[in-house]
């Protein structure tokens, strides 16, 4: 453990010039990510502090005038010039981009804040930034604005025996001109993330913009044993005690978590590096699936579960109902992928293999009963996928052309280039007859469902490749196999739309749809190509004037701001897609230039989890309990429970 921090472990990489002119290439939006990215970077510093094993408590909190203020009992960022830069070391790290001591200069052993892009990017996108540092029994103070030192460097003596960093921030307006307005729930479960990712650290998250201030507390002695638990709290396990790995080995440090259970019929595996989550995968989570399939079917022949002349089981078959959180702390993490989500270290996957095979070899042959419902699960799916073999065969694709034929209700589009491909998937054939011939073929396809496709939280594969609907859904757009590894260079689309009525069965198809894609190719919504369309809800008609509302809000605010109070109009209501002329649904929801499409994202993945879990799966009770809870806050109505 680094237990020396000075001024000149503190390296210099690159200037702050570009980042006011260029935001975007640095946070990755000025929309609402990148503003709760600032919120992250601050506090990947106090957790890197975590890390090093300097900090225990880090303190957050959105204040009246809607700052943050990110507060430790760490080291302190060093006060000292640096001789590289001349300024102290507070002003370096504020002012000079990859400014840090997580650059090889010996600060730090292991920093989760190297995906990012340090507190400097926080300071150059702020309206103003105050740091205050204690630290050798004194309190240091520097505030900028814009990124620009607004005072010297203050010292005073403080009695205290205190250390640690506090920085509040304010966002410019400038930057973010959509809103600085910070989401609670956004923050908190990245937080509650990072709590059960760093066993014994202490975050407190507080909202100070309510009369009554809103404070929460994350703290998980069991790490991510709790993680596995609070993620499967709604669903019935196979085995209570949840099997835990921990080891290090060449400088990374390794800890895995794993609970089967009984009413899931697909894995739910998340992986972080340095406490990043690695949504695109990665050698940890690759060498984490290979020693399970290995493991398994070794106590498998072992135990007589299989025998010498039958095939091993797949790796699917062995993670299915498999709830895992895998967290790996390497000394320099290589990202990859185009989100730089895709940890790229070749030597993690062989230690992972090394170190789990090990413990789970020793944990199961300890505990034959939980050995043998995991397998007699993994066998259940086995036999389930050879039953589902043939089905399976009509939608594998061994090409984007070849092989299984296109389903006949689909309605192509011209371009064989996916990246500007987008396929608009609708309820039924009146709605897809208005989408197509109101569409642009070069680049915009159209697929009609009949109905309500099967809720697959619920459904065995054997059942889900021999539904129509499900067969088309996977046909049309390339999908390789369930559990497979997803293979984007097979995707006919890279926009995936899913446009449904604006009414309770076209809520229900979406969430159906959404199900489907989460629970059968998740790497869909996890990757950004999933998208919902926004209808149009209303046409006004005033004279030779028409305009289009989204919603009740937008209707009443035209007609009391726009029009004169006597003035004469009609009110259409679109009670579904197939009501609009093809124009109409080009003109509002279908033309680039003019449409809204949301795109599906995932910021708390166990809590995205949960809430399929509860409010798709089998059992009622959770369903009722949330419906209760949230139903008035959420406006649920005709929800079948």
């Amino acid at each position: 453990m680094t237990s020396s921090y000075s001024a000149d472990q503190i390296q210099v990489l690159e200037g702050l010039e570009a980042v006011r002119k260029r935001p975007g290439m640095y946070i990755g939006s000025t929309g609402p990510r990148g503003l709760h990215h600032l919120v992250y970077e601050a506090v990947d510093n106090s957790v890197d502090e975590a890390l090093a094993g300097h900090c225990t408590n880090i303190e957050i909190d959105i204040n009246a005038d809607g700052s943050v203020s990110v507060t430790d009992d760490g080291r302190g960022i060093p006060t000292g010039i640096v001789s590289k830069t001349g300024k102290s070391g507070i002003e370096t790290v504020m002012t000079v981009l990859h400014a840090g001591g997580k650059f090889g200069g010996g600060g730090y052993k292991v920093s989760g804040g190297l995906h990012g892009v340090g507190i400097s990017v926080v300071n150059a996108l702020s309206e103003w930034v105050e740091v205050t540092v204690w630290r050798e029994s004194k309190i240091h103070t520097q505030r900028f604005e814009r990124g620009v030192p607004k005072t010297e460097l203050i010292e005073k003596p403080y009695k205290e025996a205190r250390t640690g960093t506090s920085v509040a921030f304010l966002p410019d307006t400038q930057v973010f001109t959509t809103g600085i307005e910070f989401d609670y729930t956004t923050i908190a479960g990245r937080l509650r993330e990072l709590a059960y990712l760093n066993a014994g650290v202490r975050i407190t998250f507080s909202d100070h913009r309510l009369e009554e201030p809103r404070i929460e507390t994350y703290y998980y002695e069991g790490g991510i044993q709790e993680y596995v638990a609070y993620m499967n709290r709604e669903k019935e396990p196979l085995h209570e005690e949840i099997i835990y790995v921990q080891g290090e080995r060449n400088g990374v440090q390794l800890e895995v978590s794993l609970q089967w259970c009984v009413d899931a019929y697909s894995d739910n595996l998340l992986g972080f590096a340095n406490n990043i989550r690695t949504i695109d995968g990665g050698t940890h989570l690759e060498g984490l699936k290979a020693v399970l399939t290995r493991t398994m079917n070794a106590i498998a022949r072992k135990r007589n579960k299989i025998k010498e002349s039958e095939a091993n089981l797949g790796g699917e078959n062995v993670r299915e109902g498999l709830t895992g959180v895998i967290s790996v702390k390497v000394p320099d993490p290589e990202f990859e992928g185009q989100t730089k989500t895709k940890l790229g270290n070749t030597e993690v996957r062989g230690i992972v293999e090394s170190l789990v095979g090990e413990v789970l070899t020793e944990y199961l042959e300890f505990r034959p009963g939980v050995a043998d419902a995991i397998l007699e699960k993994a066998i259940q799916a086995f036999k389930a996928a050879e039953a589902a073999r043939r089905a399976r065969d009509l939608v594998r694709r061994k090409s984007v052309l070849e092989s299984s034929p296109l389903p006949g209700k689909l309605a192509d589009c011209s371009s064989r280039d996916p990246s500007e491909s987008e396929i608009f998937i609708v309820e039924g054939d009146s709605a897809g007859g208005s989408a197509k011939q109101g569409r642009d073929r070069q680049f915009q396809a159209i697929l009609p469902l009949r109905g309500k496709i099967l809720n697959i939280e619920k459904t065995d594969d054997a059942k889900i490749y021999k539904n129509t609907e499900i067969q088309a859904l996977i046909t049309a757009l390339g999908l390789g196999i369930k559990g497979e590894e997803f293979d984007p260079s097979g995707l006919r689309y890279h926009r995936i739309v899913i446009m449904t009525d604006a009414d309770v069965d076209g809520a229900h198809i979406r969430t159906l749809l959404l199900t489907f894609f989460y629970r059968y190719q998740r790497a869909l919504v996890d990757q950004g190509y999933i998208y919902i369309a926004c209808p149009t809800l209303y046409k006004v008609e005033r004279g030779r004037n028409h305009y289009y509302c989204y919603s009740e809000r937008e209707l009443t605010n035209l007609v009391r701001n726009e029009f004169p109070a006597n003035a004469n109009y009609t009110i259409q209501r679109f009670k579904g897609l197939g009501e609009m002329m093809p124009t109409q649904l080009w003109e509002t929801t279908m033309n680039p230039q003019t449409r809204t499409l949301k795109q599906v994202e995932i910021e708390d993945a166990a809590e995205a989890d949960r809430v399929f879990t509860v409010l798709m799966g089998d059992r009622v009770a959770p369903r009722r309990e949330f419906i209760e809870t949230y139903g008035s806050k959420l406006n649920l109505t005709d929800l079948d429970i």
